[in-house]
């Protein structure tokens, strides 16, 4: 029973292997996750389940949900869900609502998809931004950093779409692909993955398993 899950990034630390080479590491905890919907062809088009995440450490919490919100959320009996994601299945009839799922979700050495906001930077130049080279620093120039030409004269009479250019740079959805996971500590619901994913800590991620 193959599905993703919603987690938090913890931080970044290291392994060692067999050879004391060292490996970069990030810690992620895993739900768990509640079945809060399960969506099926005949009802709603396409086959997917819906999954509801509490970061919240309180058992339960005073919230003001909508009625609509709420009757959804009684079904499956996860009031305290403050992120819903949908994950589409081929067989959602293996699925049950108020169904959990956490890190025994995954297993080791499998590759997962990870998708989260990247960490914003702010408004940043071409150099930064773009990889672009800088100009020379000395012998009279003035063109240090500058992004230089960025279109013709008369013809086009316009700047192309798509032109690379100064603006705000991080902050955006990202997903990163076939990352394995080295470990798994049930326990504390903590995923070990190879490499860095998307985002500072505390930060929501969505993990899926990869396509082969």
């Amino acid at each position: 029973m193959s599905i993703g899950s919603l987690g938090i990034k913890v931080g970044m630390t290291q392994l060692f292997d067999e050879k004391n080479a060292s490996i970069p590491v990030t810690l992620i905890k895993i739900g768990p996750c509640t079945v809060t919907q399960i969506k099926t062809v005949p009802t709603n088009g396409y086959n997917a389940v819906q999954l509801g995440f509490d970061l919240s450490k309180k058992k339960t919490e005073k919230r003001s949900l909508n009625k609509a919100l709420e009757g959804h959320l009684k079904k499956s009996g996860a009031l305290n869900s403050r992120y819903l994601k949908e994950y589409h299945v081929n067989k959602p009839e293996e699925f049950e609502l108020g169904q959990t799922f956490d890190v025994t979700n995954f297993s080791t050495n499998q590759f997962i998809d990870i998708r989260g906001k990247s960490i914003g930077k702010g408004f940043a130049g071409t150099v930064k931004r773009h990889n672009f080279s800088r100009g020379p620093m000395s012998h009279g120039s003035k063109n240090h950093r500058e992004p230089g030409s960025i279109g013709a004269g008369t013809t086009p009479g316009r700047v192309y779409p798509g032109k690379r250019m100064a603006g705000r740079l991080g902050g955006k959805p990202t997903t990163l692909k076939r990352l394995a996971i080295l470990r798994i500590d049930p326990e504390e619901n903590l995923l070990v993955v190879k490499g860095s994913v998307p985002g500072k800590p505390g930060n929501l991620l969505s993990l899926t398993p990869s396509v082969a």
